[in-house]
């Protein structure tokens, strides 16, 4: 959801943000590359994930021998309205190895690949390798407990690839990685198995996956949070429902998108509050410093346990 999304939730046509893209790789090219294709300033792998948790799966599992880069990195600023810049489009067309999102949620990213092909770039599309169609509703596939051992692999394959000597070594991290997930994943089947079906209301989809992976009943309809999700101005009816969740305390957890707040939003939290209701904020992109994806995933999946046991708010990480 970053140029061509962000054109889409304003109404605008596809051909424009596709266009705008492409001029961007023009003014970038014109400039001249940032960096080497495939080469880093010390010969590693130079790759890039469109979301920075991909970017820290790609530098866990390729090491020393991957330079990784994010597009998306701020955790203060909404992904949705994200304008990539010809430095951005520079990144992109000089990186050996890509990793994006799919489902519409970074299209910015095929528009700029396509107006500069390379052969020897290696590109992971999620929904690709998932196997999801475009009519996926929820795009926010990081939050599926399944999603980032399948991309771990696809990295150790394609890094392994590029540089066949370190095959064993990619491998290896690629193992490793998936390993450290226990512990996210042991958090997910502990809060299943104390707290099945529990209750809980959300602003739009961003948590959904792993709500589900734990069990949750999520009582917010689809159609509401794809409407917040999407920059539309939910129903009256909707919106009511929403507020009735808090206020005929439906809910025991309240889970809000911390990147994207508005007047609505705060007025859901301020509801939450008032009716004791815990809330807990969720992130779309992986905050920095001091987290890499799975002890993020991991913090936020403690948060959703400590509100439910000790109705505990926990807004921010």
């Amino acid at each position: 959801m970053i140029i061509i999304t962000a054109m889409f939730r304003c109404g605008k046509p596809l051909a424009a943000a596709v266009s705008a893209a492409m001029a961007l790789v023009v003014s970038a090219c014109a400039s001249g590359p940032a960096v080497a294709p495939g080469a880093g300033s010390s010969g590693a792998i130079v790759a890039v994930g469109a979301e920075n948790e991909y970017a820290s799966v790609i530098q866990q599992v390729g090491g020393k021998y991957v330079q990784a880069s994010a597009i998306m990195s701020n955790p203060n600023t909404d992904p949705h309205t994200f304008e990539a810049s010809s430095s951005v489009a520079r990144e992109i067309s000089s990186a050996q190895l890509v990793i994006q999102n799919g489902v519409g949620y970074d299209t910015f990213m095929n528009a700029i690949e396509n107006a500069v092909p390379d052969s020897g770039r290696k590109v992971i599309d999620v929904q690709k390798l998932l196997g999801l169609p475009d009519s996926t509703p929820n795009p926010h596939l990081w939050y599926k407990p399944t999603t980032m051992p399948a991309v771990a692999n696809a990295i150790a394959a394609d890094l392994s690839a590029i540089q066949p000597s370190h095959a064993s070594y990619f491998r290896a991290n690629a193992r490793t990685f998936i390993g450290s997930l226990t512990a996210w994943n042991q958090a997910i089947a502990s809060f299943r198995a104390k707290y099945p079906n529990t209750p809980v209301a959300v602003t739009e989809p961003v948590a959904d996956y792993m709500l589900q992976a734990a069990g949750a009943d999520i009582r917010t309809p689809f159609a509401f949070q794809a409407d917040v999700m999407n920059g539309v101005d939910p129903s009256a009816q909707g919106t009511a429902l929403e507020r009735s969740l808090f206020t005929q305390h439906k809910v025991k957890v309240f889970l809000y998108n911390q990147q994207v707040t508005d007047t609505l939003t705060q007025s859901f939290i301020s509801l939450a509050e008032e009716n004791h209701i815990p809330v807990v904020g969720v992130y779309e992109t992986m905050p920095v410093p001091g987290y890499d994806y799975q002890s993020w995933m991991l913090a936020e999946t403690r948060d959703l346990q400590r509100a439910v046991a000790s109705k505990k708010s926990a807004e921010k990480l």
